[in-house]
């Protein structure tokens, strides 16, 4: 699977877990060099408390449109270390 946004690959992995229709890429699977920090958190009430990743591809920011739970709750256990991908960001066989 990969993760592509702007025209770029910003994640590529075979082994992605699929949660609530969302692939949640491995973390070193994810290219460092385009995350940006957000102060953007939510909280699931089976998963946690989820914090963000800005994308920057080329000089364009995606405000939040990386997600990870550091600290998934126990039902959740799969996702820990993982990294899923929303607002506009294609994610492809």
């Amino acid at each position: 699977m990969k993760a592509v946004w702007n025209g770029v690959t910003v994640a590529e992995s075979d082994d992605t877990v699929v949660v609530e229709g969302n692939h949640y890429f491995p973390a070193d699977s994810v290219r460092a060099d385009v995350l940006r920090p957000s102060s953007r958190h939510t909280t699931c009430p089976w998963k946690g408390q989820a914090s963000y990743h800005s994308l920057e591809v080329e000089g364009r920011l995606n405000e939040a449109a990386a997600w990870y739970y550091p600290d998934p709750l126990p039902a959740a256990e799969e996702i820990r270390g993982r990294v899923a991908f929303w607002n506009g960001v294609e994610v492809v066989d």
